[in-house]
């Protein structure tokens, strides 16, 4: 199979292309070329030898899905694409909406649904968690700055400002709750949630599920170092059924198709778990899943294919991922053909 991959940023906010490309380069049963799909000339997952077989540049999809059918399209003629694995929030409703398309050009998906996206989103999650039993912090949806005064009616400081996609700030009174508003809705848009901060470590766990209820694998782990930007530095796989269970019932209530991930934070006062998110696509630290045991990316590409995948049982406990900066000393040449040509 020759199968692409987005997503191959990795900085100090890194994207899943990279670790999905390296789960699937330790299979043996692989033999096509990955090929890398890059937003941008300076993702790094470009310049690391042995990882792409090819890179392409395409076209942001808020620039139009014709536009990114069209580049695909171009690119499959030369590369034949099997299968694609879009691998960020951002772009996976343009790639569901292309996937018919796709399909009538020989390209293979396997992705959520739109209504699978939209009950995860963060604005629905509370909803969807009440509706099932499980825990999950209160919040409220603010469409402008003047709705922030409802904070105190609601719940006290501190509080936890996210955007609709990605990032999220701990304000701490009404000026920092209004200063991480504004930044978030100027780069995500609305709305922006308001949640309940809860004190505790934090969990999560990578999974992958068949679109029919049932969770071909999970894998649980324990931050242990988490940047400014809430990312997870360093993790280590643990063995915790009450977030195994929680991950299984997700799965099963919304008979989700696709890998997923699922945050946690264990109430330090009350040892309780709440549910803080559900990441529609594999994580960036999805490599420590094949590490332990369970190559989910690999089980994802047996899914599309519609082979029989039967569940994994069980994963290593103790394994660890620390991830470091590393620079990647290359050739402007590289640097030249994805940018003046749109390929390396």
């Amino acid at each position: 199979m020759n199968i692409a991959v987005t997503g191959l940023n990795a900085t100090d906010n890194p994207g899943p292309g990279v670790p999905v490309i390296r789960s699937l380069k330790e299979v043996k049963e692989i033999s096509g070329n990955i090929i890398g799909l890059v937003y941008d000339p300076l993702e790094p997952g470009i310049y690391l030898e042995n990882l792409a077989d090819k890179c392409y540049q395409i076209p942001y999809p808020s620039s139009g899905l014709e536009n990114l059918f069209n580049r695909i399209s171009l690119i499959n003629e030369i590369e034949k694409i099997d299968l694609i694995i879009p691998t960020l929030d951002s772009e996976l409703y343009g790639f569901v909406k292309l996937q018919d398309k796709l399909r009538g050009i020989g390209i293979k998906t396997f992705l959520p649904t739109f209504e699978q996206l939209n009950i995860r989103g963060k604005d629905k999650l509370f909803d969807f968690c009440k509706e099932n039993g499980i825990k999950v912090p209160k919040n409220i949806l603010v469409a402008s700055a003047q709705e922030l005064y409802k904070i105190p009616d609601q719940f006290g400081y501190p509080v936890v400002i996210k955007g609709i996609f990605y990032e999220a700030y701990i304000a701490n009174n009404f000026d920092e709750a209004h200063s991480a508003f504004n930044k978030l809705s100027y780069k995500w848009g609305f709305p922006i949630i308001v949640q309940e901060f809860v004190k505790g470590d934090e969990f999560n766990v990578v999974a992958l599920g068949d679109g029919k209820g049932k969770t071909i694998g999970a894998v649980a782990m324990r931050k242990l170092y988490i940047t400014d930007k809430g990312k997870g530095w360093s993790g280590v796989t643990i063995d915790e059924p009450n977030i195994l269970s929680v991950s299984h019932k997700v799965i099963e209530k919304t008979k989700w198709r696709s890998g997923m991930e699922l945050e946690f934070i264990k109430d330090s006062i009350t040892n309780e778990y709440y549910l803080l998110e559900i990441n529609p696509r594999f994580p960036a630290w999805v490599y420590l899943a094949p590490s332990a045991g369970q190559n989910l990316p690999y089980a994802l590409v047996k899914l599309a294919n519609e082979e029989s995948v039967p569940q994994f049982d069980s994963y290593e406990i103790g394994k660890i991922f620390v991830r470091c900066s590393w620079d990647l000393i290359t050739d402007i040449k590289i640097f030249e053909r994805i940018t003046v040509k749109g390929e390396n």
